[in-house]
């Protein structure tokens, strides 16, 4: 068995890593690349091994950066099944559509500047690729064993990221034996609200592990909540907006749930809340279809009151009208909106209008890759470019760790002690510096073998 990184080594997004068993090829994710221009114009690439030999896929989750060029592959000749989680496969549609409507739309602004003669730009794929895409997908519930082909076996055990992710667990037999890879997916966080714990796993001949927090650990959440709080206050005091680029899966139902918990604390019931995603709204409905994959606490929560999508001031926003209205409110409004990263989407108008503004308020709540908007405003720069416009930033930015999905470094590290033999480690869906930290630690606490996954590095399970 041989597993070939080929996305997400050295860096967060494109997870998509090739195995090998027998001659069966199974791709694990097929993530969109995300980023600057020069990342995200990779997804037109050809990809590094021949669609046309891959057998499977498995996929952990439906993140953009771990399902997002999936209609890319099937547009390109692969017709075989695609397995995941029984939740993930109910987001696929809302996550994939989206991402081709903007692909459609970008392709058709791009389309309407380029120079007379210019051959015609296309999208990256369309929505009719999405279509076909669906139709391979196959849900499978957590635990239940699945034949992939003569020898191999997939089990998918919960990894409390997002709704449905799945750390992925293939067993195969071979002449030397059975060979078992593990592949973490992306880890949430222990006690994180609404998902249960990631599963741990005691036995592993190879562990592909994640890696994006792997130098530091997060604020302890009690804290970032509270602090959460403050900011809220605060900013109803200086008179401003509350700007939340949230992703739409995951953090935009965490970010909910936790005003219904602190409705009153927060005083929340003074401002209107707008949540301008559409996507998110849709998403929003799937996790109420798998609420029996929620904590307890979480559970309780959702069918409280008030319930974290029925707040009595929660303004669902639709169409584009809605959305370009909420830009006359200078003031009171908490308006959370995708993307996450601020590389698109409704939050970059909002941003616009808004960063210029002394009394206005970002929460970054995510994380934010080089070379997006979001980062260059993590990284406090004085003036940023949105549609060509060069905007002051006057607005706080408030840089809120706590609330990420993933693991930090010591969760990650106390997640692999769970294997009693101390397989070897490929570090992999982190950048450079997160990783070596990671390894290093690793190293020293267990005295496993750690790698730092390379693009088209084979390695031996």
């Amino acid at each position: 068995m041989h597993i070939t990184p080929y996305g997400a080594a050295g860096q967060v997004t494109g997870s998509c890593h090739l195995l090998e068993f027998d001659g069966f090829k199974v791709l694990l994710d097929c993530g969109l690349i995300q980023g600057s221009d020069k990342d995200e114009a990779r997804n037109f690439e050809p990809f590094d091994f021949d669609v046309a030999t891959i057998d499977a896929v498995v996929l952990s989750h439906a993140h953009i950066d771990h399902c997002g060029r999936l209609p890319v592959l099937v547009q390109r000749g692969f017709r075989g099944p695609i397995w995941t989680q029984s939740a993930t496969a109910d987001l696929l549609p809302v996550m994939l559509n989206d991402s081709a409507g903007l692909a459609e739309q970008d392709a058709e602004r791009a389309n309407r500047h380029r120079a007379h003669g210019a051959p015609e730009i296309k999208p990256l794929f369309t929505r009719e690729d999405v279509a076909d895409t669906l139709t391979l997908v196959r849900g499978l519930p957590y635990g239940k064993a699945q034949r992939l082909c003569e020898g191999l076996e997939l089990h998918l055990h919960d990894a409390g990221h997002i709704l449905g992710s799945a750390i992925v667990e293939l067993l195969g037999q071979t002449a030397d034996g059975p060979r078992r890879l593990v592949f973490s997916g992306d880890l949430g966080m222990p006690g994180a609200p609404i998902l249960r714990d990631p599963q741990r796993l005691s036995q592993a001949d190879l562990v592909l592990l994640e890696s994006t927090y792997g130098d530091r650990a997060h604020r302890e959440r009690n804290a970032t909540v509270a602090e959460l709080g403050e900011i809220f206050l605060s900013a109803w005091e200086s008179g401003g907006n509350v700007l939340i680029p949230a992703f739409a899966v995951g953090r935009t139902q965490e970010i909910l749930h936790w005003f219904a918990r602190h409705w009153d604390d927060w005083k929340l019931s003074r401002w209107r809340i707008f949540l301008d995603s559409p996507m998110a709204q849709r998403v929003t409905d799937v996790y109420q279809r798998h609420t029996r994959l929620f904590d307890e606490q979480a559970q309780k929560v959702w069918n409280g009151r008030p319930s974290p999508f029925h707040l009595p001031n929660l303004h669902l926003v639709s169409d584009v009208a809605q959305s370009q209205a909420i830009n006359r409110i200078h003031g009171g409004a908490i308006i959370i909106a995708g993307s996450g990263m601020c590389t698109g989407g409704r939050i970059v108008h909002h941003l616009r209008q808004n960063l210029a503004r002394r009394n206005a308020h970002v929460l970054i709540v995510g994380y934010q890759a080089n070379g997006t908007l979001g980062r260059r405003l993590v990284d406090r720069a004085g003036r940023v470019r949105i549609f060509g416009e060069d905007i002051t930033v006057n607005a706080d930015i408030h840089t809120v760790g706590g609330l990420s999905a993933h693991a930090d470094q010591p969760q990650l590290l106390a997640w692999y002690g769970g294997f009693e033999n101390r397989p070897p480690v490929l570090l992999v869906h982190g950048e450079d510096a997160p990783r070596e930290a990671l390894q290093a630690e690793l190293s020293k606490r267990y005295g496993c073998t750690v790698s730092l996954a390379q693009p088209g590095q084979r390695v031996t399970v």
